[in-house]
């Protein structure tokens, strides 16, 4: 498992001192026992953009119990968890072609927000395609989604110029290049 400490992968001296701090979460690789904990972390993470999605961008977004597990089996699912292994985060990714990844469904629910676990998902994720031989990720987000297209583009990824329609939303692909070892 990933440690991480207040976001960032090395702990201050004080954070070394006290081994448990609210902050400190793990990343690991979900379980179909985390599908419940998963969806709600999901929900709670968008509800604020609920009124400006479409009922079924909405559903695609948030999934069900049964769209979960279609996730489960096409992608490698991650979550963030907190010391109590409650989940605060989560991210998939797969493979979608012989050199690209894909990205799906990083919500983090919104009291830890600011702590870095978006960043370690990204990057657990980024390292686990790259693995596989991953030359290039792209992800897909909405107009509403302000916050999480910033961080994107402070990660690397440009948006692509390719605009889809999501259940009668504006989707918007972003990419980045993975550097080879």
């Amino acid at each position: 498992m990933l440690r991480s400490a207040g976001g960032s992968m090395e702990k201050s001296h004080a954070e070394q001192e006290s081994a448990t701090t609210p902050h400190e979460f793990a990343i690991r690789p979900a379980r179909p026992e985390d599908a419940a904990a998963i969806l709600q972390c999901l929900r709670v993470a968008f509800d604020p953009y609920r009124s400006q999605y479409t009922p079924q961008a909405w559903l695609d977004t948030v999934m069900t119990s049964e769209t979960i597990l279609h996730r489960f089996a096409s992608m490698t699912v991650l979550v963030a968890v907190n010391p109590q292994a409650n989940i605060v985060g989560t991210i998939g990714g797969a493979m979608v072609s012989f050199s690209e990844g894909h990205l799906r469904g990083m919500a983090i629910l919104p009291e830890w927000h600011g702590r870095g676990i978006a960043q370690r998902l990204l990057e657990a994720v980024e390292k686990h395609l790259l693995a596989k031989g991953c030359t290039r990720i792209s992800l897909d987000t909405t107009e509403p989604l302000q916050r999480a297209m910033r961080f994107y583009e402070k990660n690397g990824f440009t948006r692509t110029g390719k605009i889809t329609d999501f259940f009668g939303m504006p989707l918007i692909e972003y990419a980045k290049p993975l550097p080879q070892a």
